[in-house]
């Protein structure tokens, strides 16, 4: 672990820069550029808003907005983007990349970081979009809003635990990259994102619980929407889970990392 935090720091330029290439490239030919990071889940959002928000926003206590579903809705998705994003990014990481891991010597655990960087950029961008539209909606967070930097650590050092371990596996088992994607769709339904668990029957409910998103997509609806504190006390259990898998993650990469370039 020791010699991991060691490349991180040694390579810690080029980390940032290619975080600032990957963006670049990714734009430099589109007439409004970063807004597409922004564009593609806020249009998302009101789609689900004009369709579902007459069938569910009578079920959304605490909020005193006639927006209130699209209030609830942007919340949940600036969560599941970044989650998603991230395991996304990983999964196929190390096989986009086959290329410059033959040609290039340097440390393998930067890829991982440049995709998790980049995945933050466009949320953080993403964020800033989101409370734009609230303001226009009338709703304006209250001091909670302070602690969504540390829901936001979370949801990535969960992400990354589980995209890692992901991306590791798929090189050896190219089928994982054609499973995941499956389970994040349904994943995405089983995560109060699109409703609320409290309009579900307490028998479903019990079952949903057992999804380790729901106190962290719940967190961040109730620091933006309600004006609550998070779930504390689940959240913790939730980071000892991430951070022991993002170590098992680690293990996993380094002792498989030997390897990556003989089967690429």
């Amino acid at each position: 672990m020791r010699d991991l935090l060691r490349a991180i720091y040694a390579y810690r330029l080029f980390i940032v820069s290619s975080i600032k290439n990957e963006l670049h490239l990714r734009f430099v030919r589109s007439k409004l550029g970063a807004l597409w990071i922004v564009i593609h889940p806020l249009m998302q959002v009101l789609i689900f808003a004009l369709i579902l928000s007459e069938v569910l926003s009578a079920k959304l206590p605490g909020i005193n907005n006639k927006y209130a579903y699209a209030l609830y809705l942007m919340a949940g998705t600036l969560c599941w983007a970044l989650f998603s994003e991230t395991i996304s990014k990983c999964l196929t990481l190390f096989i986009d990349n086959s290329n410059l891991l033959k040609k290039m010597a340097f440390p393998r655990v930067c890829l991982p970081l440049i995709a998790a960087g980049t995945a933050l950029v466009n949320n953080l961008m993403l964020l800033v979009a989101i409370l734009a539209v609230f303001a226009a909606l009338g709703h304006v967070p209250d001091i909670q809003i302070v602690w969504l930097p540390i829901l936001i650590l979370i949801t990535l050092m969960l992400a990354m635990g589980v995209g890692l371990l992901l991306g590791t596996l798929n090189v050896f088992m190219r089928d994982i990259g054609q499973v995941v994607p499956v389970i994040l769709q349904a994943l995405f339904w089983l995560t109060p994102v699109v409703y609320n668990i409290d309009i579900l029957s307490q028998g479903v409910q019990r079952w949903f619980r057992l999804n380790p998103l729901l106190p962290l997509v719940t967190s961040y609806q109730n620091i933006l929407v309600y004006g609550k504190s998070p779930l504390w006390s689940e959240l913790a259990i939730l980071v000892g889970v991430s951070f022991l898998l993002l170590l098992f993650a680690l293990l996993v990469f380094r002792r498989a990392s030997p390897e990556m370039v003989d089967v690429l």
